[in-house]
């Protein structure tokens, strides 16, 4: 599938928090952080904002020009984090201070992220809800797994649903063998792409 891709830039941010709260609203992680519809619908594009953010000063987001599909991208360097990372108390701060599963969800993932080897973080990936299902975000992924393979990178990521799980086997990551397990709540399944020859 052809789609064209631009690199978000600063300007795009409000934008790319819009489709990543439409992607995300009726996400099983998301419906656990803030179980009221209302109360997410207020405070979501908040929570999400700070992965925009923080995407926007460290990685690189990828954005279909039609606005229809993004993807959070991460660079990891091998070896334990040398400080504390404070984005998971950031996002409790900036969208629910009162909610403690909007930091405990970053806590939770954090603990398990990997740190022997450098790879590429797809932190979210977010399609818009009347597109999902037609592959544009297993298209707008694959130049980066594509340079991975070139540069003998991996990729890492953590499904949060069983379809989206399925979507990230066909593009060659694998269950990593233990799942993150929300307090009354939905699974995540940590995926890890080794880089692929030939």
């Amino acid at each position: 599938m052809g789609v064209r891709i631009r690199q978000a830039e600063t300007e795009d941010r409000e934008q790319v928090v819009r489709l990543l709260d439409e992607a995300f609203h009726h996400d099983p992680v998301s419906g656990w952080v803030f179980p009221d519809e209302a109360h997410r619908r207020a405070v979501h594009g908040k929570f999400l904002g700070v992965f925009v953010d923080v995407t926007l000063a460290e990685g690189r987001i990828d954005l279909l020009e039609d606005g229809t599909a993004v993807a959070l991208w991460l660079p990891v360097p091998a070896g334990a984090p040398a400080e504390e990372d404070t984005t998971p108390a950031l996002m409790r701060a900036t969208a629910d201070p009162d909610n403690e599963r909007a930091e405990l969800v970053g806590r939770l993932t954090g603990a398990i992220h990997p740190h022997d080897r450098a790879h590429e973080y797809l932190l979210m990936i977010g399609v818009s809800p009347d597109r999902q299902g037609e592959g544009i975000g297993a298209a707008l992924i694959a130049d980066v797994l594509e340079r991975c393979d070139r540069d003998g990178v991996p990729a890492y990521l953590e499904a949060s649903s069983a379809r989206s799980r399925r979507l990230y086997e066909r593009l060659g990551f694998t269950f990593m063998g233990a799942t993150v397990e929300l307090p009354d709540g939905p699974s995540m399944w940590p995926m890890w792409r080794e880089p692929q020859v030939g």
